[in-house]
């Protein structure tokens, strides 16, 4: 008999949690002046970095903890553990192998209703990594082959998601969004890297994948973006850590969230550098990785737990529910700003309140010899040859300063609907001869979405991007 999407999901993860639960009962005596500090994190999902790879390249952490064990007489032994999705990373907290971890908002849920019927290993939200107030960590690939422009052009057709993972709510989502359900696809449960592998080869009409997979097929020229995510629910990634841990241990925490503070800072201060770096560890294309994580980028980094934030995990568990991955959570109990509002005293309520992105793109447009200082349009070149890159104030000036000759690895612009961050090389573009000189031409991720604007402004013209290149000749 085929298991639905739901008692498949039910089933690995009882499995993993009756496997982890095993494991927790088998201890051992350890050295009191020596602390185990094991961190879970996800290498590949660029918008932990902060708490995962470019932490750990860093080496704060380890350098905080090793100021702290000269003053207390304590051997800190840091141990990092690289997981490819949030499930297995929850099974090993259960174990009790892992004390610190990041994962996404659907996969955190999990990890804090499970682990509280377990005291020894219940967890707590304590700080956030990145986010998206629009949900487009979150995006729908096809392959560039297909026909499809819209979300009901997948009905009857198989898209591969991970079963359970924020990327297949916001997919679900998407379909409500659309009059459809479910029973509408075939939905095929596969790791990220495997969908990748399933779209490109044609196994699969579209991918439903969190960060960063969508774009990293899309800037490989295997697919094209058919939704942004955008659902108008926040998504993020956070961190968890195990109370009983902390508790014994309260210098770790405040040691990881003073180190993950710091990384944050350079993230902003370096954002190209900081690419490269969480590149060449992950063997991810720098370009994905800035695409996400450089200023105006499709996350916003930020360690504050805010209410918006709250609010989407509240949206989520329903659906979590219905899954069979969770009976209840207590938000209330779960959630733990205290070590947070000590980092950050008294701004800590005012950084709270904040959504503007701290990293933006700003600067002179050498080419329209205007200001870079508006995130709706301001757009950004990474010249071939160059280790820092160049600004434009608007996306038809992105495309102006291409024009005028070079070689480029990526451009960057904000898609003229949702203003989510897109290869401007990938986009589908609006010719708009009635707008001012500077706003002609207008860049969106997907065809569909540009064909709609072009439908509602008489006059306008969809380009692809060679063409709308071509078209800066004329402006």
């Amino acid at each position: 008999m085929m298991r639905t999407p739901r008692t498949r999901f039910a089933a690995l993860l009882l499995g993993a949690v009756s496997l982890a639960t095993a494991l927790a009962a088998c201890g051992s005596d350890a050295d009191p002046d020596t602390v185990a500090v094991n961190i879970g994190y996800q290498s590949k999902t660029i918008n932990t970095v902060t708490a995962g790879t470019l932490l750990r390249e860093l080496g704060l952490l380890e350098s905080k903890l090793a100021e702290i064990g000269a003053s207390n007489g304590k051997t800190y032994e840091v141990s990092w553990h690289d997981f490819a999705s949030g499930p297995p990373l929850t099974a090993e907290m259960i174990a009790g192998k892992v004390h610190i971890g990041s994962m996404g908002d659907y996969p955190l849920s999990v990890n804090g209703a499970k682990t509280a019927k377990l005291p020894d290993v219940a967890t707590r939200w304590v700080s956030t990594t990145g986010y998206n107030l629009r949900g487009s960590l979150n995006q729908v690939v096809v392959p560039v082959s297909s026909t499809a422009e819209d979300i009901e052009d997948l009905r009857g057709q198989v898209v591969s998601t991970s079963l359970g993972s924020t990327a297949h709510g916001n997919f679900v989502s998407a379909l409500a969004a659309a009059g459809m359900s479910t029973e509408d696809v075939r939905l095929l449960g596969q790791d990220p890297p495997v969908g990748v592998t399933a779209l490109e080869t044609a196994q699969v009409a579209a991918l439903a994948q969190f960060v960063p997979f969508p774009q990293r097929v899309i800037f490989a020229g295997q697919g094209r973006l058919l939704h942004d995510g955008n659902t108008g629910v926040p998504t993020f990634h956070g961190v968890v850590a195990n109370e009983r841990y902390t508790s014994a241990n309260p210098e770790v925490l405040t040691a990881f969230l003073e180190a993950q503070r710091e990384a944050t800072e350079y993230l902003y201060d370096n954002p190209l550098e900081a690419a490269v770096r969480v590149a060449d560890a992950t063997g991810l294309p720098p370009e994905v990785v800035y695409l996400y994580n450089g200023p105006n980028g499709v996350v916003t980094f930020d360690l504050t737990i805010k209410p918006e934030l709250i609010a989407a995990v509240e949206t989520g568990l329903p659906f979590l529910k219905e899954l069979g991955a969770l009976e209840d959570l207590d938000l209330a109990s779960f959630v733990d700003t205290g070590a947070l509002e000590k980092l950050y005293g008294g701004e800590y309520e005012s950084a709270t309140a904040s959504l503007t992105n701290p990293a933006a793109i700003t600067g002179t447009d050498a080419v329209c010899g205007l200001p870079v200082d508006d995130p709706a349009t301001a757009s950004e070149a990474w010249p071939a040859d160059a280790d820092r890159t160049s600004v434009a104030a608007t996306p038809t000036c992105l495309l102006r300063l291409v024009a005028a000759g070079g070689e480029f690895r990526a451009l960057y612009v904000p898609d003229a609907g949702s203003g989510t961050r897109i290869f401007g090389q990938y986009a589908s573009w609006v010719l708009d001869p009635a707008a001012a000189p500077e706003q002609r031409l207008l860049p969106f991720g997907a065809i569909g979405d540009a064909r709609a604007y072009a439908a509602a402004h008489p006059g306008t013209t969809v380009l692809d991007y060679q063409a709308a290149l071509a078209a800066t000749a004329s402006d």
